[in-house]
């Protein structure tokens, strides 16, 4: 190893293939495919030189490089369900080598499957093995239970302790302290890994990460669980909300969005729906700042046009396809998807979603559409969710 700049390298093994969660790696947690989650992360660290995702799947490939790694292509015969995280890491070595010129010291496996790895975990690993001498180090949560097994004969035997004798049962305090490896980054010595084939080898330093955090998913409650907490975990880091660098445009959906979701109907079966004069000062401010500004709607009542005429944005509603929409918007604007920000409530905002790079639900939106959320408003629908909207795009609270 360098003794003055080491070259560390994150290497990310993200196939196409999964059972549990078909496509999983490209799933959206926060608004965000699980491999460039991944992949920004490894870019926040101070001590990572580049970031290598190793992949079969084109659509992997494209997330990957859209969010700033180097795209590695990975052999077939090591793309299987009996491939070892191991062989992806020292391929994508080798090809990282060859193609750069450079000699990897320290290198990384990171699995983007643990959701809500931080930079400061990647960071804590790396800086055991180029820092502080360990040959290994993986990042760990302290661990307080009580560990069973079922003997050979579960009816006949029954369950024994791993971590404890059955018959005494001492205080928290009384027992030696557990970790849990997370499954979310690994460091080696380059030279070290290479020689025993094995992310484990010569003295492991446990990097001690924050038990909230982890969380593998390997089938779709897991990342249910993710989808559910994102919007708690993300408010926390830097970036999680959108700035007028960030975007180009607002596309903002109706009803439960502009409004509480409510229809008021009258004896003549005329429908009315309430509105907030905050949101018409927020999005006057965002036309204000030259973004471009869309309403787009599935609802076929007037009032929607009339409340964009009153605004002064142009409007598309009684859409059936929303998400076809506004991909011709953009076309036609010649606006990039990723630098729109799509304000939405409900599940048939999720196509529309999965298209830009800010997806963002209003306060009381439903369950799936926080999840998959990038941000999340703290003002619900109808209450002023827009004008919150507009405060973090221009910095600054509107009066």
């Amino acid at each position: 190893m360098t003794a003055s700049s080491p070259c560390v390298l994150a290497v990310i093994p993200a196939r196409g293939g999964s059972k549990g969660v078909p496509a999983k790696n490209l799933a959206a947690v926060g608004g965000v495919p699980l491999v460039a989650r991944a992949v920004m992360e490894c870019r926040a660290s101070r001590l990572v030189t580049d970031v290598v995702v190793s992949t079969d799947d084109t659509g992997i490939a494209a997330a990957a490089r859209g969010a700033g790694a180097v795209v590695i292509q990975r052999p077939t015969d090591i793309a299987g369900d009996t491939a070892t995280s191991e062989a992806a890491v020292i391929h994508a070595m080798d090809a990282y080598e060859a193609s750069h010129g450079t000699t990897v010291d320290v290198v990384l496996l990171v699995q983007c499957t643990s959701p809500f790895i931080i930079s400061e975990d990647i960071d804590g690993v790396a800086a055991a093995v180029a820092e502080k001498g360990a040959d290994t180090a993986l990042t760990v949560a302290p661990f307080h239970g009580f560990v069973w097994r079922e003997g050979e004969n579960p009816e006949e035997d029954g369950g024994d302790g791993v971590n404890h004798d059955k018959s005494y049962r001492p205080r928290r305090q009384d027992r030696p302290q557990d970790f849990l490896e997370t499954g979310a980054a690994y460091a080696m010595d380059a030279r070290g890994f290479r020689k025993a084939g094995h992310r484990f080898f010569g003295r492991t330093d446990l990097v001690r990460t924050d038990p909230a955090r982890v969380l593998e998913i390997d089938d779709p409650h897991d990342l249910a669980r993710a989808r559910a907490l994102a919007p708690l975990f993300d408010a926390e880091r830097p970036g999680a909300l959108p700035t007028r660098d960030d975007i180009d445009a607002v596309v903002l959906d109706f009803d439960g969005t502009q409004t509480d979701d409510r229809v008021l109907v009258d004896s003549d079966g005329r429908e009315l729906v309430a509105v907030h004069r905050g949101d018409g000062l927020g999005i006057a401010a965002l036309r204000r700042a030259e973004l471009a500004l869309l309403i787009l709607s599935t609802e076929k009542n007037p009032v929607v046009a009339a409340r964009a005429r009153k605004l002064q944005v142009p409007v598309l509603h009684g859409i059936d396809r929303k998400d076809l929409a506004l991909k011709q918007w953009c076309e036609e604007q010649g606006i990039a998807p990723e630098r729109v920000l799509y304000v939405g409530n409900d599940v048939n905002d999720l196509p529309c979603f999965g298209l830009v790079g800010w997806p963002v639900a209003v306060a009381g939106a439903h369950d799936v559409v926080r999840g998959a959320a990038r941000a999340v408003t703290s003002t619900p629908g109808g209450d002023g969710a827009i004008r919150e909207i507009a405060s973090w795009i221009l910095g600054k609270e509107l009066s």
